[in-house]
């Protein structure tokens, strides 16, 4: 069952929704389509390791995160959800993603992340390592370390693979699987922010499953 999730508890919003109909044979080949992503992407997450340093030391002395800053390390989160959702951390749409940092709402994936006015000087100095690690061994077992190809010998991967046979074969996309899925990788993207010094507010151990959060960043304004 999926447990809802306020936008007030939990700043970082993950939203997904099927595409209907789906392609039964396009998963084959979708590493070889979303390659010029991944060639970007490389790059995107360099340029985004060394913004969340400069983040760093201007949380610990002014206790702000640059809006410039958090809204370029959001948009390659978001770039890199919409890249993951299209191929194997999902396979839930056919629609290849844009080249864009930007919001993109009519895209199928969505992710937000409420920004924070004021972060807390001591916590961006614990919070990235020792506060999270009981979260890093567990996503490490929904990511997989094992890296074959697109096959990265976590659960998230497995459980994508087995909804793309069971697509393969029937034509649908088990709706329970695909909550389940949805669920793992909020999990990640939760985790991901809370260490890339974007919130203080901690994840939770819980699996919130389903593609859509109770409440959008619209009906947050």
């Amino acid at each position: 069952m999926t447990t809802p999730v306020a936008f007030h508890d939990q700043p970082v919003q993950v939203n997904a929704r099927i595409d209907s109909p789906l392609s039964r044979w396009l998963w084959l080949v979708k590493w070889l389509l979303a390659i010029p992503h991944y060639v970007v992407l490389f790059f995107l997450w360099i340029a985004f390791t060394v913004v969340t340093v400069i983040a760093f030391f201007a949380v610990l002395f002014t206790e702000r995160y640059p809006r410039a800053l958090f809204d370029f390390n959001l948009g390659v989160l978001r770039w890199s959800w919409r890249v993951s959702y299209y191929s194997y951390d999902a396979l839930g749409t056919d629609r290849y993603p844009p080249f864009s940092l930007g919001e993109e709402p009519d895209y199928p994936a969505r992710l937000d992340i409420a920004y924070p006015e004021r972060l807390s000087r001591g916590l961006v100095l614990v919070k990235w390592w020792l506060l999270a690690i009981p979260h890093y061994m567990v996503i490490g077992f929904f990511l997989g370390g094992a890296n074959l190809g697109w096959w990265s010998g976590g659960l998230i991967a497995l459980l994508t693979v087995i909804a793309a046979v069971i697509l393969a074969f029937t034509e649908k996309y088990p709706k329970d699987l695909f909550d389940l899925i949805i669920g793992l990788n909020r999990w990640v993207l939760r985790v991901t922010a809370y260490a890339t010094l974007m919130t203080d507010t901690y994840p939770p151990f819980r699996l919130d499953q389903g593609g859509t959060e109770t409440t959008t960043p619209e009906e947050r304004t």
